[in-house]
């Protein structure tokens, strides 16, 4: 408990030294260049504080939690030598922290409406709500199958070099053939998926399994899943703007 409570007050600290370059450049924007105090500072100051502690909890969360349970859940499959249960979790695991992303359903909820005027789709609320569903279930699978592609990597020792340049030249080839109204959107679908959520996961994941794996190297084989997961969606989404 003491050592809770030691760690929780370290990760205060930290927020506070990370969050200081912030404040001290809006502080001197807003008084030395505008020179005038807000009216709203009270409002601020505690909107800040709400800050430092929301960033404090989360922090301390994901060492408390997510970190302990994506290394343990993948130490206990790659020991268990089940490929069948560990591929399976990889690929719920994605799915299941994309499809619930709410910059996801943000950016799905615009593309319908911006399809629907540019008249891709009908003008019509459960067409476009179809759509938006639909792109957001293209998303979710695929970062649940980059991440079962990342993990095929680190079992096999693929180079994810090669594999990183040969998805980005499938983009670019995919980029020419695809509607010019998806290309925006299946670009920016590649940087929502990487979430608060999913980003701490899948790194923890791919940590666990090149330390439990022979061989692996978790600094060199046990990242490069989050590559993957900010890859495949634009992949994933323009051939979805093809077919769609």
């Amino acid at each position: 408990m003491k050592r809770s409570i030691t760690h929780f007050f370290k990760s205060l600290s930290g927020s506070l030294r990370d969050l200081l370059p912030i404040i001290l450049v809006i502080a001197f924007f807003q008084f030395f260049v505008l020179q005038q105090v807000p009216e709203n500072i009270l409002q601020i100051f505690i909107g800040m504080i709400f800050v430092v502690l929301g960033l404090t909890f989360f922090i301390f969360g994901l060492e408390q939690g997510l970190f302990p349970i994506g290394e343990s859940m993948a130490h206990d499959f790659a020991n268990k030598g089940s490929a069948f249960w560990l591929l399976a979790f990889a690929f719920a695991l994605g799915f299941g922290t994309t499809v619930a992303e709410p910059a996801l359903i943000a950016v799905a909820d615009e593309a319908s409406e911006v399809a629907a005027l540019a008249g891709v789709i009908a003008i019509d609320e459960q067409v476009m709500e179809n759509y938006a569903t639909s792109l957001r279930y293209t998303v979710a699978f695929s970062v649940g199958t980059a991440i079962v592609l990342g993990v095929l990597r680190i079992i096999f020792n693929w180079p994810i070099h090669f594999m990183i340049m040969g998805g980005y030249i499938l983009v670019i080839i995919l980029t020419e053939f695809a509607p010019k109204e998806i290309i925006g959107i299946a670009y920016d679908s590649g940087g929502v998926t990487t979430s608060t959520i999913t980003v701490p996961l899948v790194t923890a994941l791919g940590i666990g399994l090149a330390s439990s794996i022979g061989g692996r190297n978790p600094l060199l084989d046990g990242f490069g899943l989050i590559a993957f997961a900010s890859l495949l969606p634009i992949i994933f989404v323009l051939v979805f703007g093809m077919v769609v």
